[in-house]
């Protein structure tokens, strides 16, 4: 049987996190800025076709580590509205730096 590829979305909050992330990069480094963004998106995409990483901290969530970055993907996957029992979508929820203070069972701030 072949794996069905999800589709992947970005919630408000991660989009935020990227956007706040590169852009402090990018007043130092453009081309590194981008480098990160094109990384995110690309590890973010590769979650519709493979879900890996551990449980994450937050309930219900996963927790995908950007290879070559400093960055955690946190995500859900939710059964898609109106769609067929089996039908799924990846939800990032946030993009963290590593070097952020995260509690256990919260995001951080």
């Amino acid at each position: 049987m072949v794996a069905k590829e999800r589709a992947v979305v970005w919630s408000e909050s991660a989009l935020a996190d990227l956007t706040a992330e590169v852009t402090f990069i990018a007043k130092k480094d453009p081309h590194a800025a981008r480098d990160v963004r094109r990384k995110l998106d690309a590890a973010g995409a590769a979650l519709g076709i493979s879900l890996t990483g551990r449980p994450g901290r937050v309930p219900g969530t996963y927790e995908k580590t950007v290879s070559g970055l400093r960055f955690v993907l946190a995500y859900a996957v939710m059964p898609v509205p109106g769609g067929d029992a089996d039908d799924e979508v990846v939800v990032i929820l946030r993009a963290i730096h590593t070097s952020r203070d995260w509690p256990p069972g919260d995001w951080p701030d």
